[in-house]
């Protein structure tokens, strides 16, 4: 399994105290330190192609710390039928009737595929729980069933890792303000994050609750700082790489000859025209 390094994946369990913004990673240095590990995510999802490997990673944390941004950092150059990204909405009058966990079932992955969850069914044991969108029963229901539900995964052959995110509120707060004021983040401040501004530290009893029930040795959680969020990213890609074997897997070499004439222009016939440029 590819839990093995870290086995109890504790090991950086305790998130760092804020960083000053000064001290936050510049957006160059950032991407200097994260492109060779984009090569090491591409020999990864061949890795998974190529040895018919499920691999699941649950993103988990309170709203903004920054679970959108290191998923595009791990999928943006991956091939998109090999690896998905689910972000479910809110379930319906029909799932809500169901068990649980199963309209999560169906975005499990199939062999050779990657499924990258924003937020999971852990939302049961965090929103859910918070916004009193469910009851005290069907939490501690959840709580009991999860581990067994994971370990079913598991011992399928599903290589499971859950990361939660790590924000203190005043850093939530300036990215709470950072949405607000920025028309094309937006759609991201809902009611509903505002209203768990006022329930910090209700979302962090929770949270201790979930970890404490559903922290196993067959699937640990991993807790990452994610005040600085380039280094979040960093450090959370790192760590899941680092689980997995040597994932090096030759590359298809595709002959690539010349053009037996003069590259041709893309000419349209009829009465319909490439609109013009404006730029």
């Amino acid at each position: 399994m590819g839990n093995g390094k870290n086995g109890n994946g504790n090991g950086n369990g305790k998130a760092k105290g804020k960083e000053k913004s000064s001290d936050h990673l510049s957006k160059q240095d950032y991407e200097a330190a994260l492109e060779p590990m984009q090569i090491e995510i591409n020999q990864l999802a061949r890795w998974v192609e190529r040895h018919g490997k499920r691999l699941l990673v649950l993103f988990e944390g309170r709203d903004t710390a920054g679970k959108g941004g290191v998923i595009h950092a791990i999928s943006q150059n991956l091939n998109p039928r090999l690896c998905q990204v689910v972000a479910l909405p809110k379930p319906s009058d029909v799932e809500r009737s169901q068990w649980y966990f199963q309209r999560y079932v169906e975005h499990l992955p199939a062999a050779g595929n990657i499924v990258l969850c924003d937020r999971s069914w852990y939302n049961r044991a965090g929103v859910e729980k918070v916004m009193g969108y469910c009851s005290e029963d069907e939490v501690k229901r959840f709580l009991k069933q999860a581990p067994a539900f994971e370990k079913q995964l598991v011992d399928d052959g599903i290589l499971l890792f859950k990361y939660w995110l790590a924000v203190d509120q005043a850093e939530q707060e300036q990215r709470f303000a950072e949405r607000r004021d920025n028309p094309l983040k937006r759609w991201k401040l809902s009611p509903v994050d505002l209203q768990a501004r006022d329930k910090y530290r209700d979302y962090g009893k929770a949270r201790d609750a979930m970890l404490e029930a559903t922290h196993t040795k067959h699937a640990p959680w991993t807790l990452v700082d994610f005040n600085d969020q380039r280094r979040g990213r960093l450090t959370l890609i790192r760590h899941l790489l680092d689980q997995l074997p040597d994932c090096k897997v030759p590359e298809d070499v595709l002959d690539f000859p010349p053009l037996a004439a003069a590259p041709a222009k893309e000419e349209f016939n009829g009465p319909l025209k490439p609109i013009a440029s404006g730029f």
